[in-house]
């Protein structure tokens, strides 16, 4: 058979029409997918320790582990779809943990980047804090579902293979169930690391998943590097949710409510997340908001 251009062409938006249809397929499926999960973890949402719909749970599977969270939050989808289907807003999301010394997106041959920088959880220089770079990708965004993206291959101190996964879908009466997916590689040396961590300054660190009962009857806690995974998981899902905790469109009131409303959340877990006293947190992240605005922060004096 004899092919020429005009035939080629011809059959260009009929492709074209499959490989669309294909794709609200998938997505319609997917957003399916997650209100059945809803409809699965009904119970665990509206009986837990967190006092809130929330679902936390982690993994350790060889060097991979994973937190992920399944919750219902206030918001509308419209709301959330529109608020965090953007580059920038991540940055305002990541700023608020208190591992987050600067975020910025920036686009690289097309493609969306945030620059992030990970340290202490008190003041830092930033040439002090470890850099990771993530690849942001809006996987789907439709009326009924939204799926995002954020991948990193290298990390810091023995860390690879970054992932992060953002996915929500409309429930009734305005609200929107969403999962979220934290997980990262770890090789000897972070392991290690996180071992004498463990072993010293972090020894009395839990996470959230119980474990047993003590003779008192008191709950016992999951600790180790998944306890690490849960507190941080959890903090990074009171980010995203204390994101829509403000209506003002000035930057600098809505910074200020969703430090409050970040800061309240946490403390509500103060055996898990408790680690600065208001002052010291609010004064962190403004500082390193004034740092983070510059557009090379190497020239920013430290």
């Amino acid at each position: 058979m004899k092919f020429t251009w005009k035939k080629i062409l011809h059959h260009v938006p009929l492709a074209s029409a499959f490989v669309c249809m294909a794709a609200v397929a998938a997505n319609e499926e997917a957003a399916a997918s997650l209100l059945e999960k809803y409809s699965l973890l009904e119970g665990r949402l509206h009986q837990n320790q967190f006092k809130q719909p929330v679902v936390l749970d982690s993994t350790e599977t060889g060097n991979l582990i994973t937190g992920e969270i399944y919750a219902v939050i206030k918001h509308p989808f419209a709301e959330v779809s529109q608020g965090l289907n953007s580059p920038d807003h991540w940055c305002d999301v990541l700023s608020l943990h208190i591992n987050t010394k600067y975020c910025r997106a920036v686009v690289v041959s097309g493609s969306s980047i945030l620059k992030v920088n990970f340290g202490k959880k008190t003041p830092q220089r930033l040439q002090d804090a470890a850099r990771v770079e993530f690849a942001y990708t809006t996987v789907a965004s439709t009326a009924s579902y939204l799926n995002l993206t954020l991948d990193a291959k290298q990390g810091a101190l023995g860390t690879s293979d970054y992932h992060i996964e953002f996915e929500a879908a409309p429930l009734p009466n305005d609200n929107t169930f969403l999962h979220f997916t934290y997980s990262y590689s770890i090789n000897f040396a972070a392991r290690f690391a996180m071992r004498t961590y463990l072993a010293t300054i972090g020894s009395n660190k839990v996470g959230f998943t119980v474990t047993g009962m003590d003779s008192s009857g008191n709950p016992q806690f999951i600790s180790g590097v998944r306890g690490i995974m849960e507190r941080n998981t959890m903090r990074y899902y009171l980010a995203i949710d204390s994101f829509f905790a403000t209506s003002s469109p000035l930057p600098a009131v809505q910074l200020e409510q969703r430090l409050q409303s970040w800061f309240a959340a946490v403390e509500e877990y103060p055996a898990q997340l408790h680690e600065l006293d208001a002052a010291e947190y609010f004064s962190m992240k403004r500082a390193e908001r004034v740092r983070q605005q510059a557009d090379d922060p190497a020239i920013l004096p430290q």
